[in-house]
């Protein structure tokens, strides 16, 4: 039960390609609504903190942008995925993926993101 009892068969399939080469010292984990690898939604909204010591943790968190707190404090909600990945099911996240930790993006349009300053909507897209 608990973390273990959403069987795999239910993520959405993608082909995955390497796409980048990561070779930060912490990692290449990072948290993934399954609104993005369930649902079908591009990723909306993207924010980086300290990784987690002791794991395989780049820091980044991955949302749709149409998540409440209620869908995400649920830990059935969310996985961890590689960031390659998440850039297959995709690929706009790439350009931001080296930012310091504290940055945070959203979605604009279809395939930009700007620094999230809490003044813009989330573009909520599916694939």
């Amino acid at each position: 039960m608990g973390l273990f009892n959403k069987k795999k068969e239910d993520f959405i399939k993608v082909k995955v390609e390497n796409l980048i080469d990561w070779n930060e010292p912490n990692g290449e984990g990072c948290m993934v609504s399954d609104k993005i690898t369930k649902e079908g939604f591009k990723v909306g909204y993207m924010y980086r903190e300290q990784p987690l010591e002791g794991w395989p943790d780049s820091g980044w968190r991955f949302m749709a942008g149409n998540e409440d707190d209620e869908y995400m404090n649920n830990t059935n909600n969310h996985h961890i995925f590689a960031i390659n990945t998440i850039c297959n099911y995709d690929k706009d996240i790439i350009p931001y993926l080296h930012s310091n930790i504290g940055s945070a993006y959203i979605r604009v349009d279809s395939n930009k993101f700007e620094i999230d300053d809490g003044n813009k909507a989330i573009f909520i897209e599916k694939q």
